[in-house]
């Protein structure tokens, strides 16, 4: 039984096996597994190395004795990609598992095969290695996307075809996109209910009714590749001109807060995300730190935490639905943060409309991906989000923007946007 269950190629999914041959006709040279969550896009990537590593056909001709194993974080790569319940360690049998060294960041199995860890995050680990296979995770949210793979293309140069995978679920990064068109590529996709039997029914029964057919659905349950909506405030192409990998000195930052207006499980999420400006004015997008269904303390400790790493000037608060309490949740984690409360007397929409006439000015940059706060930028129209939620992430990056442009270091001016 052991033996039978550990034959991949017999109980995969379709779309978790590569095509032979790419549409140029010619094997191919990158995988794009896209699907939405629980698809089986992890099981695919671990079997898929693990096949590698081995030699074990017919996902493999012979093996492969230098691996990269590429996520979004250290933590990533660890949690999902190595010690997940569908991760490497897991799909072996005990016979063949390899050795998982944390403080090496590398797998190593009895064949001499060796898997080495990397974070998106660190662009420049990648250069000097060389491998002979990647699988990429989740390459959509890598805040380095571009330095990243690139780096990863210079160190495949092992073998007479080094290959790789990326698994990821869609969004219509320009990477992403220009893989998926490459002739020399291959993709399968698949919805999250292609891998019903492996998945909670109360999951699946519980985002079907919250999500299906919203925008925010069709991304992360059916794996589509969602397009800018035409009637949003902001583009994919613009924010993409307007992405760099870090920011320069900057004059003053910011951390906004936008509190939602309950806590507990209905509660909207917190929008928390941090902005700074040059002394010529220019705006960078620095960090994201959204939380969701968290209480006042949970929210106000994390809005602190990131003022601190920052040495941040100060914290921007919304008081419309919280008044003084916001303020005073605050003042009980950390006294010693300035607040600066600021009140909405117009719509979001409104509101909005500046900020994005700053990005068409390039007078804003993004310091690397914010993938869900770029993805209710895009989503976000007169009529509000797709998916009827609240753009809580876009709410706190307009106030941080305002109030580095629109404002003096004073209130009063934020108050009447």
């Amino acid at each position: 039984m052991e033996l039978l269950l550990a034959r991949w190629d017999v109980f995969a999914h379709e779309h978790q096996l590569p095509p032979p041959f790419a549409p140029n006709g010619q094997p191919w040279l990158a995988w794009l597994l896209i699907g939405g969550r629980g698809a089986g896009k992890t099981r695919a990537g671990a079997e898929w190395i693990r096949a590698q590593a081995l030699g074990l056909p017919p996902l493999a001709q012979a093996a492969v004795s230098h691996i990269a194993l590429v996520g979004e974080t250290e933590h990533d790569v660890r949690e999902v990609m190595i010690e997940g319940v569908s991760g490497l360690l897991a799909v072996h049998r005990r016979d063949e598992r390899p050795v998982w060294t944390p403080s090496r960041r590398r797998l190593e199995w009895r064949n001499g095969a060796v898997a080495y860890a990397f974070s998106a995050e660190d662009p420049e680990s990648l250069r000097g290695p060389q491998f002979g296979c990647a699988w990429s995770d989740e390459m959509a949210k890598w805040r380095y996307a571009e330095a990243t793979f690139d780096m990863l293309q210079f160190g495949l140069r092992l073998g007479a075809q080094p290959r790789q995978l990326v698994t990821t679920t869609p969004r219509p990064t320009a990477l992403i996109k220009r893989l998926m068109l490459e002739p020399a590529n291959v993709v399968t996709r698949a919805g999250t209910q292609a891998n019903a039997y492996h998945l909670a029914p109360t999951f699946l029964k519980g985002v079907l009714a919250r999500y299906e057919n919203t925008r925010l659905g069709r991304q992360e349950l059916d794996g589509e590749i969602i397009e800018d909506r035409p009637d949003a405030l902001w583009s994919r192409a613009l924010i993409e001109s307007c992405r760099v990998a870090a920011a320069p000195s900057l004059a003053r930052i910011v951390v906004a807060v936008d509190p939602p207006a309950s806590s507990g499980k209905r509660a909207d999420a917190c929008g928390i995300v941090a902005a700074g400006v040059t002394s010529d004015g220019a705006i960078y997008v620095l960090a994201d730190e959204t939380v969701a269904q968290a209480t006042p303390t949970v929210w106000a400790a994390k809005a602190i935490a990131l003022w601190r790493r920052l040495e941040a000037d100060a914290l921007v608060a919304e008081v419309n639905q919280g008044g003084e309490m916001v303020r005073s949740v605050i003042n009980e984690v950390d006294a010693a943060v300035p607040v600066v409360a600021v009140r909405a007397s117009r719509g979001k929409w409104l509101r909005a409309e500046p900020v994005a006439t700053l990005y068409e000015q390039g007078r804003v940059k993004h310091a690397g991906m914010f993938p869900a706060l770029e993805d209710e930028m895009c989503d976000f129209c007169p009529t509000g989000l797709s998916s009827g939620r609240s753009p809580d992430r876009l709410d706190a990056l307009v106030w941080a923007i305002a109030s580095l442009t629109f404002t003096s270091r004073t209130q009063p001016r934020v108050r009447g946007l």
